[in-house]
């Protein structure tokens, strides 16, 4: 009897297990992270890339306008740096929000990968990622002209993910 008490905790382990990994296969990950859709960009300031100079993101991304959260240490934001690079040639404005990177490295992910962006901010600290709810870069948010975010994009943006985006903001 006593030996079956020995091993009482690991099948309460291996029964928390299996409802904990239950439990995150039903989970639909981007219920929390769309929490700002149809709320009011947050109001929030950040650094310019340019000059350091504090800018109120509300200001800088006056809509319709997407906002790309990106980081030079991030693969798929590489892999997108060219489709931004096209929407900014093709008129579609992008202000950047560089994510949890120094400006240096951040300057040099621009220089090397195209600079995509109309405007280029600085979140080094990553708190205006946090009430974006960014959860991991890249994320874009579509934002209208009345500066409600009306749409976000988690992942690598294609151009036709930008035109639905700017669809939205338009409206």
């Amino acid at each position: 009897m006593k030996r079956w008490l020995a091993f009482a905790p690991l099948v309460v382990l291996a029964l928390l297990a299996v409802v904990f990994v239950t439990k995150s296969l039903r989970r639909d990950p981007h219920v929390q992270s769309m929490a700002l859709v149809g709320k009011p960009l947050p109001d929030l300031m950040l650094p310019s890339l340019e000059d350091a100079k504090p800018q109120p993101l509300r200001a800088v991304a006056k809509g319709p306008v997407l906002i790309n959260v990106y980081a030079s240490w991030c693969p798929p934001c590489v892999e997108e740096a060219p489709a931004l690079v096209e929407l900014k040639a093709s008129g579609v404005p992008i202000v950047g929000v560089a994510y949890k990177d120094t400006p240096d490295k951040t300057r040099a992910f621009l220089a090397r990968y195209g600079d995509g962006f109309t405007a280029h901010l600085d979140d080094a600290d990553g708190r205006a990622g946090l009430e974006l709810g960014v959860t991991g870069p890249p994320e874009t948010f579509a934002v209208n002209a009345r500066g409600i975010i009306v749409g976000k994009h988690i992942g690598v943006l294609t151009p036709q993910d930008a035109r639905d985006l700017m669809r939205k903001a338009a409206h």
